[in-house]
């Protein structure tokens, strides 16, 4: 995964376990499976971070124009000596812009925890900008560990546009309880496990072939923050007040 700042949009939907079995059918004439993983197929484990006043959440929940996240991520089972991405999440409106590092864990746990910590410049670390952009963002939200959101992913690629792929995120899960993310994806579902978080990750428009599969096989478009509803299932009472909350996805849509 080689990317290390990019720019997208992205249209998210939940569907059932059935829409994705006949739309991932219809894709494969169209698609390839991600390079990465067996036939696309890979576990994601990520270590969000918040603010005390849980700024992320609010930013998040009400939509705000310009609104980002920090994650700390690995792939599959990694383990503390592995490799980890560490990446700061921008939305404007529905543009995405990722900016994002490769760094040991063990050296990311280091950033985080060792006190005194080392300059900036000695960390073992792919990109040194987007650590020192990372670190602004951290202390000026004073952001720290929150919990970790798990999920089974299959990615396709379009076959000719390199900029069209289709992410389908199940089993996803989240805890607050063991944050070291090389203990690997487990917690409590915070989303119907018969439900599928399905991405459509383009850099200008949908084509008109994969619009008129999505709308044949009726599949609903709606934003699913998995950070926003992760939270609202570990820390509901610890939420901003005056925040309309909807309900946590288990038991349907």
């Amino acid at each position: 995964m080689p990317i290390e700042i990019f720019r997208r949009r992205e249209q998210k939907y939940l569907i059932t376990l059935d829409q994705y079995t006949e739309l991932v059918k219809q894709l494969l004439p169209h698609m390839r499976p991600d390079r990465y993983g067996a036939d696309g197929k890979y576990t994601v484990t990520s270590l969000y971070f918040e603010s005390p006043d849980k700024k992320i959440y609010f930013e998040t929940k009400n939509k705000y124009k310009f609104r980002q996240k920090l994650r700390l991520r690995i792939y599959d089972d990694t383990d503390i000596n592995g490799t980890a991405f560490f990446e700061v999440k921008q939305k404007h409106k529905k543009v995405v812009n990722k900016r994002r590092l490769r760094m040991p864990l063990a050296e990311a746990y280091d950033y985080l925890f060792e006190k005194p910590r080392m300059s900036l410049d000695e960390y073992d670390t792919s990109n040194t900008q987007v650590l020192r952009e990372i670190d602004h963002f951290k202390q000026l939200y004073e952001l720290s560990p929150e919990m970790v959101v798990s999920y089974d992913r299959h990615a396709l690629h379009h076959l000719d546009d390199p900029d069209l792929r289709i992410t389908f995120d199940l089993n996803l899960r989240c805890r607050n309880n063991d944050l070291a993310i090389e203990h690997g994806p487990f917690g409590k579902n915070f989303i119907d496990p018969n439900l599928v978080v399905l991405e459509v990750k383009v850099s200008d428009s949908v084509p008109l072939w994969l619009t008129r599969i999505l709308q044949d096989l009726q599949c609903e478009q709606r934003s699913a923050s998995k950070f926003c509803t992760s939270l609202e299932l570990l820390k509901s009472e610890e939420l901003p007040s005056g925040i309309t909350q909807e309900p946590i996805l288990l038991g349907g849509v």
